[in-house]
């Protein structure tokens, strides 16, 4: 298998990634297993995390997928149960299931006169559920795993939750009120839980991804022949590196932060992954 970029070695544990359906979940999925990590893929799509359990196991890791709805807590339990049976206690848990909605999402960046009475979907027009559907799947989603798999890393050294933010959490970006604040409750909520687990060996820290292309945002990012969006250029123009995120370089912080040795005094941090993004303010 290949090697990780920073030799991390995590034989013989147990590590737990939810949302191991989509793009980047399924890497970290295989980014933990490359380091050694037994890895069960939790998704709502069985379908779509077993196709990269079998990845695993046809590089020579050891990888299970879970169908696991992360807003149920009797499903989540269950699912930590069956892994528990399957693999042995969790070491490594990566609340990574998350996203937004287009019912909680505005057509426009500016609220203007007339918009009200406009066909378009202003602040006015959001949808209640909709709003609530991503708070829950972001926030909920991290919340019930948490609850169901940290137990069986309660009182064992050396244990780690990582979850993802985002650079929503720092400045909000336009159209998407219900993910950004979210994900601003995840970074909060990652300090909050750093300080609650900090006398029981479980250290919690979070990744901020800034902007990444991959198939799932891509027609967001380009037009169909391929030239970028307009809301590409500004991504772009607000990224001091000028350019989009490769999932590969996700790695690093992954695997920092889960290190024992190279972190093991590091707990309640987000760690931004944006190319600089956050730190740019736009002069």
């Amino acid at each position: 298998m290949k090697q990780n970029v920073l030799n991390t070695d995590l034989t013989g544990k147990v590590a737990v990634v939810t949302g191991a359906g989509g793009v980047l979940c399924s890497y970290f999925a295989k980014v933990l297993a490359r380091a050694g990590a037994k890895v069960a893929l939790l998704d709502l799509n069985e379908e779509a995390a077993k196709g990269f359990a079998e990845e695993i196991v046809a590089e020579g890791g050891v990888a299970k997928a879970y169908a696991c709805n992360v807003l149920n807590k009797e499903i989540c339990y269950s699912v930590a149960e069956a892994v528990l049976k399957d693999l042995g206690p969790c070491d490594i848990l990566v609340n990574g299931a998350g996203g937004n909605n287009p019912k909680a999402t505005t057509d426009k960046e500016y609220f203007e006169l007339g918009d009200i009475d406009a066909d378009t979907k202003s602040f006015f027009d959001l949808d209640a559920d909709g709003v609530g559907f991503v708070f829950n799947l972001n926030f909920l989603g991290t919340l019930i795993p948490t609850q169901a798999f940290a137990r069986q890393m309660v009182g064992r050294e050396g244990c780690n939750i990582l979850n993802i933010s985002s650079m929503n959490a720092y400045t909000p970006l336009t159209k998407i009120p219900a993910y950004s604040g979210a994900k601003a409750a995840i970074s909060n909520f990652t300090q909050w839980l750093a300080v609650h687990f900090s006398k029981v060996g479980i250290r919690v820290n979070a990744i901020a991804p800034g902007f990444f292309s991959t198939k799932q945002n891509a027609k967001l990012l380009f037009n169909e022949d391929g030239t970028p969006t307009a809301r590409t250029g500004k991504i772009l123009a607000a990224t001091p590196m000028g350019r989009f995120g490769e999932s590969e370089e996700l790695e690093g912080g992954l695997l920092f932060l889960v290190n024992n040795d190279a972190a093991g005094f590091i707990t309640g941090v987000v760690l931004p992954v944006d190319g600089g993004f956050s730190a740019y303010s736009g002069v």
